[in-house]
């Protein structure tokens, strides 16, 4: 199966090299005209979401991207270099940027929702918002949103090519480089926002936040930082205090920047950093401090660590309507020289804040979708936190679930993590879970050639994406007591053997839909389309599902990674990658 696996990943692959030979060769011949104004780019004609989305692809393997990567890691200063230039050759200035009216937010878990807590409280308002936020579930156009929705795909397919079209005629004067998958997709959405004339964009930052290309953001309205945690070591550093320095290079001279209350080491680092770059830093109260007409604010998002998200979002929102209804105010004149951070002292939200706060809606994060029978829990936690988080999230959520039960319970953990995060520690979290089955498979949606193209990610391949499947699966079994099984098969008729069968508590499937079928044992009618192929499984593995055949409902917990809860949505919400 690994094999198959791997000739099918080719063929969608191959798919953005034939499309680069025959359609972009003589579609963009036509592009004679150079375009250095967004005023006055036009879209080629012709091209289709799909042909974008699989040219954008190209950025993830284009070997002057990757050769660019490698260099700026190890001169970091160089990344923002870089993205001004690419900015500029994309017909775009860092001075426009400032039109944008911009909330930046960064923050190691949490950001994401921040950004969607205060988007969502701003639109209340009335304002036209853009919102930039990353990873994106199932379609890459999900990243950039205009008024809360992704851009439809007509309108990506329109600004992809403007901005893609200006960078490839660029690019013999420069080299032959082009910018990398995020880096462009950030240039895409600044080019958009400033097209569709939104009154702000919320920008959440990718990684770190010194050196992240979005921060050639040069005057901010406002900046947040989320709860702090190790992440992306690699990148940012080992320690609270280094990746703290890195989170904190989003502040700016005189902009007011909020942070949540964080461990002492990051807080003191965070408060340096404001001292120097002489930025006014608050740390924002407990939620409960709020006062309301109605009793506790209530949240659209589940989980008492978004609670920390909420007093965030309060805060930026109501810094950004100051600054929008009060533009005397001014914040650079805040004496920060002695303190370095300032306490926030508490408003009164208003009754539009309540209601955002109460009605945001943020896929993946503390999601839970009941289909019959089988309830999914959706959480893309994937550090040690929000991993923790995650956990204290589905015992309590999973309980009030099973105490409405008609019968028995079988639990199911489906899990996958990527990068370089230990996925033994974060398992280890899962344990007290008490779950009848672990799962495990790639952030692969399915094993055919008809993929979808906004899901596909050429920086590993296949044989390596299961290979650490397989780890986790012994990692899990380490962890249980269950001593060294010496491997497993995977659970598909005609796969390669890779070891002994094991015992029936842990499993390992080739890609996110046939490890759907297997766990939901044709009692979600979603996963039984016929336009979905079924896999043949083994026997002997069908025979290990009578638990989930003889549970009166099935509860599924879908955690380690935001890529293999987007693969889960685009099977179980058809319509999400319609």
């Amino acid at each position: 199966m690994m094999v198959c696996i791997s000739s099918v990943w080719q063929r969608c692959s191959a798919f953005a090299a034939r499309f680069q030979k025959k359609r972009w060769g003589c579609s963009l011949a036509s592009l004679s005209v150079r375009y250095y104004s967004t005023k006055t780019a036009r879209q080629i004609p012709g091209m289709e979401y799909q042909d974008a989305i699989c040219t954008l692809n190209t950025l993830q393997t284009n070997a002057s991207c990757l050769e660019e990567v490698r260099r700026e890691r190890s001169n970091p200063q160089l990344q923002l270099q870089a993205m001004r230039g690419f900015l500029e050759r994309a017909g775009l200035t860092v001075e426009e940027l400032d039109h944008l009216n911009i909330i930046h937010v960064t923050g190691t878990k949490g950001k994401g929702s921040t950004c969607a807590f205060t988007e969502h409280i701003l639109r209340r308002y009335g304002f036209r918002t853009g919102f930039y936020s990353s990873p994106h579930l199932v379609q890459v156009r999900e990243r950039i949103r205009i008024n809360g929705q992704p851009i439809g795909k007509e309108l990506f397919t329109k600004y992809f090519w403007q901005v893609y079209g200006r960078l490839d005629e660029t690019k013999d004067a420069h080299g032959g480089t082009m910018p990398a998958y995020f880096r462009f997709l950030t240039i895409l959405a600044f080019h958009v926002f400033l097209q569709e004339k939104v009154d702000l964009a919320v920008i959440e930052v990718g990684i770190g936040g010194a050196y992240d290309c979005t921060n050639i953001i040069r005057r901010p309205w406002v900046c947040g930082i989320s709860s702090l945690g190790i992440d992306h070591t690699q990148i940012l550093g080992d320690t609270i205090e280094k990746i703290a320095w890195q989170k904190g290079g989003i502040f700016k001279p005189g902009v007011p920047a909020f942070t949540v209350k964080q461990p002492e080491d990051a807080m003191v680092m965070l408060r340096n950093r404001a001292k120097e770059i002489r930025c006014p830093l608050w740390v924002c109260p407990d939620l409960e401090d709020y006062q309301t007409d109605c009793g506790p604010l209530r949240l659209g998002l589940a989980g008492q660590h978004q609670r920390s998200n909420a007093t965030l979002a309060l805060q930026l929102s109501h810094t950004w309507l100051q600054k929008r209804c009060l533009p005397d105010k001014s914040f650079s004149s805040t004496s920060v020289e002695n303190t370095g951070v300032l306490e926030v002292t508490t408003f009164k939200p208003s009754p539009i804040m309540v209601k955002g706060l109460a009605d945001t809606e943020w896929p993946g994060r503390n999601q839970t979708l009941k289909h019959g029978a089988v309830t999914y829990f959706l959480d893309g936690a994937h550090t040690m936190r929000s991993m923790q988080a995650c956990v204290d999230w589905f015992r309590e959520t999973a309980a009030q679930h099973e105490s409405n039960a008609s019968g028995p319970v079988a639990r199911v953990l489906l899990f996958n993590a990527t990068g370089e995060r230990d996925s033994a520690a974060m398992i280890k979290l899962l344990v007290p879970c008490h779950f009848d089955f672990a799962v495990f498979c790639p952030n692969i949606s399915e094993a055919i050639a008809s993929c979808n193209a906004d899901q596909q990610n050429f920086n590993v391949s296949v044989e390596n994406m299961l290979t650490r499947c397989l780890d986790n699966e012994r990692s899990w079994h380490l962890h249980n007591s269950l001593g060294d099984n010496q491997g497993t098969q995977l659970l598909i008729e005609d796969s390669l053997p890779l070891g002994s069968e094991k015992k029936a508590d842990s499993l390992v499937f080739p890609c996110i839909l046939s490890a759907l079928q297997w766990i939901t044992q044709g009692r979600d009618s979603v996963l039984e389309d016929p336009a979905k192929r079924v896999l043949k499984v083994k026997p002997s593995v069908m025979a290990k599902a009578i638990p989930l055949h003889d549970a009166a409902e099935i509860h599924i917990l879908i955690t380690g990674s935001l890529h293999l809860v987007g693969g889960v949505l685009k099977h179980l919400d058809p319509a999400s990658s319609k």
